[in-house]
Order: structure tokens, then sequence, then C-alpha cells
């Protein structure tokens, strides 16, 4: 639907990439949408809606009433030695569904503002992207393919650490296990969106600094170049800010929740890991293998959501400086470089970047900082809780 035309490898695998993630995100229920080919417009679909609605609330529910989880001997043993761990454990798993509740309801009740922006997208990529070759932009391909991944490896992160903590493989488990992992993928889908969504509005900004480079390479060889050019790119530059705040506006409280809920995590798997190993002097075997792999795997999701934000956001800056080598041409037509100063101003004033809840901007500064920070709670955690370790 959004597929750029490529005829490679990696633009065949990309496209393999986008099309699961819209077929998973219909059959899950999370991608409240059809697509009419004739008019290339999505409509919102209330039956889609409602699908969703029940689906997700069936698997909370399932994983609510088949938590078998605690029960685990790993955990138990944990729980015994420290009362803490557990009220801690039970704190996370109510912010987990609460947070899979919100994501949920929060992405059906914006799903018409959604529907506006992914219309918008692809009215951008029919009318004036479709002519541009996906293999230049080789970010595009790649960022979409590393999330893809993500969503692949973090589904079978849990898998591994759910089987490998469980001994007792019942019906029971089974049915949790598997609304557990569909429950999730949910999640991951919602955030999917997301992440491509940016990596569009990228591709696009790209493509405008390309032809920026352009104009500039004319001119400099001494070629005439129409006003009306850069006003066209300005306002295709434009939209794409528009579009980015939009986005940010709407999956500001999902991303951090999901965001917020891998640091968390991460904090608590290594305090259950030092307890189990320092306090209660167990040996480091397979079983407390699965945690490693489940903390690595989220600490890559969340870089990643980080990097295709400040991969973004430096592709912005990167509009400003393409501008400012139009100074070095001498004897500019006067109407061209009226328009030049008003591009250049409006990158003065606007910039591409991803704010979530009015409170911080998405790139390498804050996720270093929030990184540090869960560092610093996990530091906390140990010293309120020494004498019980």
């Amino acid at each position: 639907m959004f597929r750029p035309s490529g005829s490679g490898f990696r633009q065949q695998l990309t496209g393999l990439t986008l099309k699961g993630a819209l077929y998973g995100s219909w059959i899950l229920g999370v991608f409240p949408f059809t697509y009419d080919s004739w008019t290339r417009k999505l409509h919102r679909s209330k039956w889609l809606i409602v699908y969703g609605l029940v689906l997700n609330v069936a698997f909370i529910l399932l994983v609510a009433t088949n938590d078998t989880e605690s029960e685990t001997p790993l955990k138990m043993q944990v729980f015994h030695r420290n009362a803490l761990a557990e009220q801690i454990n039970r704190v996370h798993d109510i912010q987990s569904l609460s947070m899979v509740s919100i994501m949920l309801l929060r992405g059906f009740w914006k799903s018409g503002e959604i529907e506006r922006i992914l219309n918008e997208l692809q009215d951008l990529q029919h009318r004036h992207f479709r002519h541009y070759s996906v293999e230049e932009c080789c970010s595009f391909d790649r960022f979409v393919l590393y999330k893809g991944v993500s969503v692949i490896l973090e589904l079978i992160s849990m898998l591994i650490l759910e089987m490998g903590m469980s001994p007792n493989f019942s019906a029971q488990f089974f049915i949790g296990l598997t609304s557990l992992c569909l429950m999730m993928l949910s999640v991951l889908l919602g955030a999917l969106h997301f992440h491509l969504a940016v990596v569009f509005v990228y591709r696009y900004v790209w493509i405008v600094n390309r032809e920026l480079l352009r104009l500039v390479n004319k001119l400099a060889s001494g070629e005439d170049v129409e006003p009306e050019r850069v006003d066209y790119l300005l306002d295709l530059y434009h939209r794409l800010l528009d579009i980015s705040n939009r986005l940010a506006s709407i999956y500001d409280y999902q991303m951090v929740l999901v965001m917020a809920s891998f640091l968390i995590a991460n904090v608590l798997g290594i305090y259950f890991f030092i307890i189990f190993t320092i306090s209660l002097n167990n040996k480091v075997d397979i079983k407390l293998a699965v945690f490693v792999q489940a903390l690595i795997i989220n600490m890559i999701d969340f870089c990643l959501t980080i990097e295709v934000c400040e991969l973004a956001e430096r592709t912005g800056r990167q509009t400003s400086a393409i501008l400012k080598l139009f100074n070095d041409i001498k004897h500019l037509d006067v109407k061209l470089e009226r328009s030049i100063c008003d591009f250049a101003l409006f990158c003065s004033h606007r910039r591409l970047r991803f704010q979530h809840c009015g409170l911080f901007y998405v790139n390498y500064e804050m996720g270093f900082r929030m990184a540090i920070t869960s560092f610093l709670y996990l530091l906390f955690l140990l010293q309120f809780d020494f004498w019980n370790l």
C-alpha cells in the first residue's frame, strides 16, 4: 500500500515485512482500517474496531486468569527470600496490563486522526514521491527490516523466558502463554505503526534534501532554477513537519508507556538476578541465561526506537545545512533568493523533532538519560532493600 518501487532482494524483503505488519495488524485487530485501491484511501471500519476490542479484551482476560508465571519455582525462591520483590512484581504486572489497555484504547480512540495521517502519507507517495527509487535511500529498508526483526526477537525472547522458567507445561500454561504472546504482539505492532510512519517521514525529507542539493549543483554549473521549484519543496517540507508533529501527539502516551515498560522490565530482571545469584547463593545456569537474552533484546528494541527518531531529526538538520550552500552562489535571481530565504527562515523556526507528552524529545541524548536513570533506579532499589539481599 505504501511500498515504494524497488526490485532488489532487500527491497522485496522490506515489502514482505510491511505486508506482514499490515496483515498481522488486521488479524489482531490493531489496524481498524480498510483500503480502497480505487481511491487509494484508508477508511476506518467500526466493525474492525469492535473486533479489535473484543479480541484484545479476551487476550487480557485470559492472561489475567491464567497467570502461572508467579508460581514458577525460580520466582517462588526469590519471593520467599525477599517479600519486596513479590510486591514489586505484582505492581509491574498491573502496570503491564494497564499499558496494554491504554495503548489499545488510545489507538482506537485516535483512529480517525491516524486515518487522516496515513491517507496524507499515501497521497504524498502517489503524487510526489512515487518516481523516486527506494534503492538510493538505504536507511529506509534497513530500519524497516531492523524493526521487523526486533518484533520477532521479542516474541522468541518471551517464549524462551516463559518456557525456561516453568517446568510444568499444562494446558492452562499453554493457554496463558498463547494469550500473552498474542497480547504482546498486539502491543509490538502498535509501536511498529509509529516506527514505520517515522521511517516514511524520514524518507520523504531525505528526498527533499536530495532535490535541494540537485538545485544547488544546477546553480553552481550555471543553469537556471525556477523559484517555484523551491516553493514546491518548501510546501512538501511543511506538510512533512506537520505530519511528524501530529504523529508525535497521537502516539506520545503509547510510546512512552512501551519504552518505560521495557526499562522497568530490565531493572526488575537485574534485581531478581541479583537476589537469585547473590542472596540465594545459586550458580548461574541456563535458567538465568534466559534473563540475559531478554534484557539484551529489550535494550535493542529500546535503542531502535530512539535511533529512528534521531535519524529523522538529523535529516531535518541537514536541510538547514543544505540551504546554507545557496549562500555560495553569486548573482541569484531576486525571486529565487526570496524563496530560499523563506525556506531557511521556516527551518530556523520549525524543526523536525518528535516530542512526547510535551516533556522530552526522542533522540540520542534523551535515550542516554533514560538508560542512566534506569541504572540509578536500580541502585536506589538495591540500597533501599540492602539488608534483605
